[in-house]
């Protein structure tokens, strides 16, 4: 995983990243990216390829989805949900949650 930007102590600064530019797809697979790393807080980019799933899972800590590109299929809580370009989805912490990238 490439990380763009690392954040150092406690104090809190801007950060510009191009995500277009990180957009990278492997056929068959998933690519994921660190974008961000702090102390208390981790941005990750995945780039996922047509037919490619998360299985439901929780995690420790919130999570947001924002669609960038495609279509996919998010479960929030075994509510499904159409992810599009721009869709935004959150999800705090051990909240079930499954992806699925659709044909685009």
């Amino acid at each position: 995983m490439e990380c763009v930007a690392r954040l150092k102590g406690a104090t809190a600064q801007g950060v510009y990243v191009g995500l277009e530019d990180m957009i990278e797809f492997a056929r068959d697979g998933i690519v994921g990216k660190t974008v961000l790393k702090a102390i208390d807080k981790e941005v990750s980019l995945f780039c996922m390829s047509t037919g490619q799933s998360l299985s439901s899972h929780t995690s420790s800590f919130p999570a947001i989805i924002h669609m960038l590109q495609g279509r996919g299929e998010v479960t929030l809580a075994n509510k499904k949900y159409e992810a599009k370009p721009n869709a935004w989805f959150y999800m705090p912490a051990n909240f079930p949650t499954q992806y699925k990238q659709l044909k685009t």
